[in-house]
């Protein structure tokens, strides 16, 4: 399958609030197309120009979402800690009933949070992935050398640079294997089997132990259906590419948040 087509699936199984966030990979096909001797400079000015403006989007919507995710995580650990000193066995006021009741509010909070974290890595990653394929597809219209010197530009922005998030993830694992061990060992923390296994048995693991999770903590299957979709797309696009690049360093973050749900994928060629 071919990215556009892989683009345009991730998109229809995104979170549907992120649709219009993605990369206008068709829109930046058809003005490649239009590129020729006598009507090149309009197309390659208009070309440059949505490039451009689809960066200032994804960055926008990166930072927003990072900022969010901040907050939230802050928030939650404000909740575990006030549920604990609460109603926790050594609270201020011990109730079994009351503890369980909102450790379980809490629980299915984590599990939809880490997933829309692993999305937003995704995000990037796919995002990152389309920018360096378009332009190689104008480069070879054009004859020109736009593709590195835009790249070298790119890996410089705010959504190319998935440190935090990737921080919080760990930090929210951590949290999931101390709070609830038999779940972490089910799939969603930084799990302990460290076997290696064929992709298509990673892949199937994931979904199995994460519906497992969902299932257990009552949540419905919306992020996780999400984030499956997500990976399933990666997978496709380490599979369809065959050239390394030397950007492999952004990517490879993508590998380690993929590892702590179990998945062992080589970094993304980027052709």
């Amino acid at each position: 399958m071919k990215f556009g087509k892989r683009l345009k699936k991730q998109i229809e199984e995104t979170i549907p609030s992120w649709r219009d966030k993605f990369l206008s990979y068709k829109e930046l096909k058809q003005l490649v197309r239009l590129i020729s001797s006598s009507s090149g400079n309009k197309a390659e000015s208009d070309f440059v120009s949505l490039l451009n403006s689809e960066i200032d989007k994804f960055n926008s919507f990166f930072m927003e979402m990072e900022e969010d995710f901040i907050i939230r995580h802050k928030e939650l650990q404000q909740r575990i800690e006030k549920v604990q000193k609460s109603w926790g066995p050594s609270g201020t006021h011990p109730c079994g009933l009351t503890y369980k009741e909102e450790i379980g509010r809490i629980r299915e909070d984590i599990v939809n949070f880490h997933g829309e974290m692993v999305l937003l890595i995704n995000y990037s990653n796919i995002n990152y992935i389309g920018l360096a394929k378009i332009l190689k597809k104008y480069d070879k219209r054009t004859g020109g050398v736009l593709r590195l010197p835009y790249i070298q530009k790119v890996v410089e922005q705010p959504f190319f640079t998935t440190d935090v998030t990737s921080k919080l993830v760990k930090e929210l694992e951590s949290t999931i294997d101390r709070m609830f061990p038999a779940e972490a060992s089910g799939g969603i923390g930084r799990g302990r089997k460290r076997e290696k296994q064929e992709e298509e048995d990673h892949i199937a693991l994931l979904h199995t132990r994460k519906r497992e999770t969902a299932e257990q903590v009552g949540v419905g299957e919306g992020i996780f259906r999400n984030t499956v979709a997500a990976l399933l797309t990666m997978q496709e696009i380490r599979k369809g590419s065959n050239t390394s690049s030397q950007n492999n360093n952004h990517l490879s973050e993508s590998d380690h948040l993929i590892q702590s749900i179990h998945l062992n994928f080589p970094p993304v060629p980027i052709l």
